[in-house]
C-alpha cells in the first residue's frame, strides 16, 4: 500500500519529467515534398494546452509553367488558350489547430481543423483572329481563394529535437474571386474575336465575367475553390 501511494505522489514529476524528455513546445518545419515543385513551404507549431497544438504555415511557389498541365487542360474545355505557355505561382497562408488524439505533446495521430488563404498569379495566353492571322492576348492577374477543411497526420519524435511530420490526406473547400486584365488597342473584328473566344471557355463550376473593349480586356471570375492536401512530409526542429 506504501508503494502505491509513493507511486501516485511521484506521478506527477514523472510525468513533468517525460515532457522534458520530449522537447520544448515550439516546432519549426520544412515541407520537403513540395520541393520538387519549386513550392517553398514552411510551418510554425506551438504547444498551448495538454494535447492542443497551434500552427501557422506559409507557402510559395514562385510563377511558371502548369504543374500537372494534363490534368489542368481536362478541367477547362479550351482549344483558345495556350496551355503550354500558361503560367502560374502561389502563396498561401494557412492557420491551423491540432488535436493529438494520442494526447502526447506535438506527436502521434492529429486531427487539423484548418483554414487556408491562397492567391494564385496567372499568366492567361487566349487566342483571337486579327486581320494579319492569329493572335494571342496574355491576361495577367490574380485569383483569392478562402477555404476551410480538415487533415488527418501523424508527427512522428525521431530523436529529442527533431521531427517528422506526416500529413496523410486531408481537403479543403471555399469560395474564389478573380480579376485578370489584358491592356492593347483592338480593332473591331479583334475586339469580337477575342469577346467570342472568352466566352466559349468551359471552366465550369466558375463563372466568367468578361469585358472585352477597343483598349484590352478584362475577365472577372467567382465560384468555389476546393483543394486536397496529403502525402506530405514535413521535417522540423523542435525548440
Amino acid at each position: 500500500m506504501k508503494k502505491i501511494i509513493l507511486l501516485l505522489l511521484c506521478f506527477p514529476m514523472l510525468i513533468a519529467n517525460a515532457q522534458k524528455l520530449i522537447g520544448g513546445s515550439n516546432i519549426v518545419k520544412m515541407n520537403l515534398s513540395s520541393l520538387a515543385l519549386k513550392n517553398y513551404h514552411f510551418t510554425y507549431e506551438r504547444h498551448i494546452f495538454k494535447n492542443i497544438s497551434f500552427s501557422v504555415s506559409y507557402r510559395s511557389m514562385t510563377k511558371g509553367p502548369i504543374p500537372f498541365q494534363a490534368q489542368f487542360e481536362e478541367a477547362i474545355n479550351s482549344t483558345d488558350i495556350n496551355f503550354s505557355k500558361f503560367e502560374i505561382g502561389n502563396t498561401a497562408i494557412t492557420p491551423e489547430l491540432r488535436i493529438y488524439l494520442s494526447l502526447g505533446k506535438m506527436k502521434g495521430f492529429y486531427l487539423a481543423p484548418y483554414m487556408r488563404f491562397a492567391t494564385f498569379d496567372l499568366g492567361a495566353p487566349i487566342k483571337y483572329t486579327s486581320n494579319l492571322g492569329s493572335k494571342e492576348a496574355v491576361f495577367s492577374g490574380k485569383i483569392t481563394s478562402t477555404s476551410g477543411g480538415l487533415m488527418i497526420g501523424y508527427q512522428f519524435q525521431l530523436l529529442k529535437k527533431l521531427v517528422l511530420d506526416f500529413q496523410i490526406i486531408g481537403g479543403h473547400y471555399g469560395t474564389s474571386k478573380g480579376d485578370l486584365n489584358f491592356a492593347a488597342t483592338l480593332s473591331e473584328f479583334e475586339r469580337q474575336s477575342l469577346e467570342n473566344n472568352i466566352k466559349n471557355i468551359e471552366a465550369e463550376p466558375f463563372k466568367l465575367a468578361p469585358t472585352v473593349t477597343n483598349n484590352g480586356a478584362q475577365i472577372k471570375t467567382d465560384g468555389p475553390w476546393a483543394g486536397i492536401r496529403g502525402l506530405n512530409l514535413g521535417l522540423g526542429l523542435r525548440f
